[in-house]
């Protein structure tokens, strides 16, 4: 089991394009940021579960309906809906609409982790993690700081 570190600092952020793939999202930036003690506490413990896991290396090059890692991760759709659950609140996984041919609507994940770096300093753990960010996501987080 991975141990949570006892502090986290704030690192920066960068600005790249998504590659998925052959396909290249311009709209997509990259965000590093630096995790809270408790969100990293949650973080360690969510990658630490192999469900969770297999759920972002099966969404990382195609978004997946929860039927659908419901098969790949042999496990149960409320296992899925419980990990997918928790890997939205950590910013780790989006969800996208979408519509079926028989007019249903359903939701698919894609995985929006590329990266968390734990670097040991003097003055303790710090935690980077490395996310894809939409233009909209961007610009809401943009807006609420300003609140």
């Amino acid at each position: 089991m991975l141990a949570a570190p006892s502090a986290a600092r704030y690192r920066g952020s960068v600005a790249a394009t998504r590659h998925r793939g052959s396909a290249v999202t311009p709209t997509t930036r990259r965000e590093v940021s630096a995790v809270s003690e408790t969100d990293a506490t949650a973080m360690f413990e969510l990658l630490d579960d192999e469900y969770a896991r297999d759920i972002l290396v099966a969404t990382y090059r195609e978004p997946k309906s929860a039927d659908a890692l419901a098969e790949v991760c042999d496990a149960s759709p409320s296992t899925i809906y419980r990990r997918v659950e928790r890997l939205e609140d950590q910013r780790l996984l989006d969800a996208e609409q979408r519509l079926d041919p028989d007019g249903h609507h359903y939701e698919v994940y894609a995985a929006c982790l590329q990266r968390v770096t734990v670097e040991l300093t003097e003055d303790g753990i710090e935690i980077d993690v490395d996310r894809d960010e939409d233009a909209v996501d961007r610009f809401t987080r943009l807006y609420e700081g300003f609140k």
